[in-house]
């Protein structure tokens, strides 16, 4: 082509389209051919970068499908395309040419495209003398920019993968949060900053399932980090105020330590109780320990009727855990009674009989029982024999190896997960 025209048919030129073009006609004789594909999938991960979107790399891909062979050549005039609008938008599968034109404009605005408007407007190619005449759109501009794509592109990547890694730490810091936030409810019900972090926990999962970037994601690491010492902080001192337990010993004085408030109200069985028919039925009837000569008439007095208000753990912690028995109150559960008569009502529907109900809340007590219901509905479909499992459970809790606390702090964590 003898001249390179610099403004388009029938279009308004600004600073921005005069810029594009001048670097455009500059001559470049150190820089090679680049693939058209390379240059695409470089300034696909950097678009942001440029202001583009899906749409318009899409146009692109399009406008590069015309150009014959693999290669784009950075000398000026060589790469012109010229399909006409129809073409394109019967290429992209319909696109409206209204649609197509917005696009290409924002194209064209970047500087990926260089117009070469012939004097009407038309876009065509004609040789005279040995020499490609074209007037199209000049694609030369991805190659004459591939190491700038590829630089923004890389460092795309790099907060992507910054990001990413950014996202994960912060979900790993909102679980532990939530779980030691959990525990310090269980063991300190009284202090009201477990409910803070409780809330904090669980209003950075509903912000973690948005798109955050990463300022956002650091103000949330920030926050975190902050709780997270200050929950540390209680814990270390809450266990250091527990006479005789070491690090070793915690978990295990933790359940021994409410092991006498979860015995039935009534009067316990002795574990020396002759084996019945109930046993029989369900098979959960325990053999007789082998190791030791340990006789039954030493062993200490049954331990004292548990406190009336409930189990140890608080009902908020309870209802945290097992949502579930919810669904079946007849309002808000507040209170133990509240709890109860969910149990009650969702009892029969789980298959779990009446005798079976009674003698539970004889052994463990009413709210007790209501507790392990609310439990067991959350497992509802990996119990086999409601009855017989909850008979399972009488028999330990009469031995004094059983306690719900275990079960509900099991299904807070896996909510938490």
């Amino acid at each position: 082509m003898g001249y390179m025209p610099l403004t388009p048919f029938g279009r308004t030129v600004d600073a921005v389209l005069l810029k594009h073009q001048q670097a455009a006609a500059a001559p470049s004789p150190m820089l090679s051919p680049v693939s058209k594909w390379d240059a695409l999938r470089e300034l696909a991960a950097a678009r942001k970068a440029y202001g583009l979107n899906d749409r318009d790399l899409s146009v692109l891909q399009a406008l590069i499908s015309f150009l014959p062979g693999t290669d784009v050549d950075p000398q000026p005039g060589v790469t012109v395309v010229h399909p006409s609008n129809r073409t394109i938008c019967e290429r992209l599968n319909g696109m409206p040419n209204s649609t197509m034109r917005r696009h290409m404009a924002k194209l064209v605005a970047a500087g990926i495209l260089i117009r070469r408007d012939s004097p009407n407007g038309k876009r065509y190619v004609r040789r005279s003398q040995g020499e490609r005449v074209a007037y199209g759109f000049d694609l030369s501009p991805l190659a004459r920019r591939y190491a700038e794509f590829s630089d923004a592109a890389e460092a795309e990547r790099a907060l992507a993968s910054r990001i990413k890694q950014l996202r994960e730490t912060v979900s790993l810091m909102r679980r532990d949060l939530l779980n030691l936030a959990l525990l310090g409810a269980a063991e300190d019900p009284e202090l009201s900053i477990w409910d803070q972090f409780q809330d904090l926990a669980h209003l950075t999962a509903r912000d973690l399932r948005r798109k955050l970037g990463l300022t956002d994601l650091a103000d949330i690491q920030a926050s975190l980090s902050t709780a997270l010492e200050e929950t540390k902080r209680q814990l270390e001192t809450l266990f250091a105020e527990k006479p005789g337990t070491s690090d070793a010993q915690i978990e295990h004085h933790y359940q021994n330590s409410k092991k006498d408030s979860f015995e039935s109200e009534q009067a316990v069985k002795p574990a020396h109780a002759p084996h019945t028919e109930s046993q029989e039925d369900t098979g959960y009837a325990e053999k007789p320990s082998e190791q030791g000569p340990v006789s039954h008439e030493t062993r200490p007095q049954p331990p004292k009727a548990p406190d009336p208000s409930g189990p140890n753990l608080p009902l908020r912690l309870i209802l945290s855990a097992c949502g579930e028995i919810q669904s079946y109150a007849d309002g808000a559960i507040r209170h133990w009674p509240d709890l109860l008569r969910a149990a009650d009502t969702v009892r029969p529907m789980m298959g779990i009989s009446s005798a079976v109900w009674e003698e539970t809340k004889t052994v463990m007590g009413a709210a007790e029982a209501a507790t392990v219901v609310a439990a067991m509905l959350e497992r509802f479909p990996d119990i086999r024999s409601p009855s017989g499992y909850l008979r399972h459970l009488n028999a330990k809790a009469v031995s004094g190896t059983f306690t719900s606390a275990p079960m509900v702090m099991a299904l807070a964590r896996k909510a938490a997960a």
